[in-house]
């Protein structure tokens, strides 16, 4: 009996990296591709399917095709091992004792003027690393040439992503510009191409089924808050018992990403669960806390939780804890809710922002009907 095959490769286009599927021309197998990778598009050009590429698809398909087709991944082991050899991490000595120095001030600098902790850590780690790539030279020695060097030898060089050359960029230029005090045309290093990536979104029925998989009061209280209100998950775990205005059924979050306040509305369903685990647990200072009382629930911790109530939803998607936000925009819109108000609901400074859920959305989509049923 012939044995199916589907052969998975990787290649890199325009916006990143790209797993390239080849199979047969078999109903069956196509049915399964378009049933368990939703953002599968078919090239006519190259006549195969793609995907963006994510380290977790080669299990992902292994689970789908499961006793239906043999998947090939050889080609991406053989990928794999080419970039481990050419992209080698290369070894810093440690920062010297003048540059830990202007690690430090540009710290006070950034917690003066109230950068988050988690942007603090990444400018200053990614600055850091520019000095030990430049660890012969003092800062007024460093100048344009020394930042295109480090973006081509290490960033570029070494793989790292589109953000993480971003995350450079912007590091340099409030350290040179605010710190030094001296003005390195940053201007003229070129950023990467902004990336166009849609939002992914779980579909109603699978949201009920991680949520309705959870037994634990406070987890499932806090995965029910992240989608019925579109939180982030710092935004989730800075909550405070009176942010909730349970007379006006309102939900205040304070200082969100840019520093910016909202409200978003309660429903009558998340007030009573919120009221039930508030009674079981009693929290002290933050809504939902640790083991430890007063302590803050950690974000790993509530990562953990919500992996697992995938994994008991039978929910094989590399879904994360922010596809819950973006569930929560794209039901929202397709349910009828201006864009404006989901703009506001979701603490986008810019329309064009909110505006991407739009591509997602299979409310108008659905609608369409193809010119191939009139042949």
């Amino acid at each position: 009996m012939h044995q199916k095959t589907i052969k998975l490769s990787k290649k890199t286009g325009p916006t990143g990296e790209i797993l390239v599927i080849q199979l047969e021309n078999d109903l069956e197998l196509i049915e399964i591709l378009k049933r368990n990778f939703a953002a599968v598009k078919w090239d006519p050009t190259y006549l195969r399917w793609e995907l963006p590429y994510n380290p977790k698809l080669k299990g992902l398909f292994f689970t789908a095709y499961k006793g239906k087709a043999w998947v090939d991944y050889n080609q991406l082991v053989e990928e794999r091992k080419k970039i481990t050899q050419k992209h080698v991490q290369p070894k810093f000595d440690p920062l010297s004792p003048y540059h830990q120095e202007k690690i430090n001030v540009f710290t006070i600098f950034l917690q003066n003027q109230r950068y988050s902790p988690s942007t603090i850590k990444t400018y200053t780690e990614t600055l850091g690393v520019f000095f030990k790539f430049h660890s012969k030279k003092e800062t007024h020695e460093l100048h344009n040439e020394d930042l295109t060097e480090f973006i081509n030898k290490y960033v570029i060089q070494l793989g790292h992503s589109y953000s993480y050359q971003n995350q450079f960029i912007n590091a340099v230029k409030l350290f040179f510009g605010k710190v030094e005090k001296r003005n390195i045309a940053i201007a003229q290093i070129q950023r990467p191409r902004t990336e166009h990536k849609l939002p992914n979104v779980l579909s109603k029925q699978e949201v009920k089924k991680i949520l309705e998989s959870l037994q634990n009061t406070k987890h499932k209280t806090m995965l029910c808050m992240i989608y019925a209100c579109g939180l982030r998950r710092g935004e989730l775990l800075t909550l405070k018992p009176k942010d909730i205005l349970s007379d006006r059924m309102l939900l205040h979050i304070k200082e969100a990403k840019g520093k910016k306040d909202r409200i978003v509305p309660l429903s009558e369903k998340l007030l009573e669960m919120l009221r039930d685990y508030y009674k079981a647990y009693k929290p002290q200072v933050w809504l939902f806390e640790g083991q430890k009382a007063g302590n803050a629930y950690s974000e790993r911790s509530l990562e953990l939780v919500f992996k697992n109530a995938l994994k008991q939803a039978g929910i094989t998607k590399p879904a994360t804890l922010h596809w819950f936000r973006h569930s929560y925009a794209t039901h929202l819109l397709e349910s009828g809710t201006d864009l404006r108000y989901i703009q506001e609901l979701l603490g986008h400074k810019s329309s064009k922002t909110t505006e991407i859920y739009t591509h997602v959305s299979t409310q108008s989509i659905q609608k369409i009907k193809s010119p191939f049923d009139d042949l």
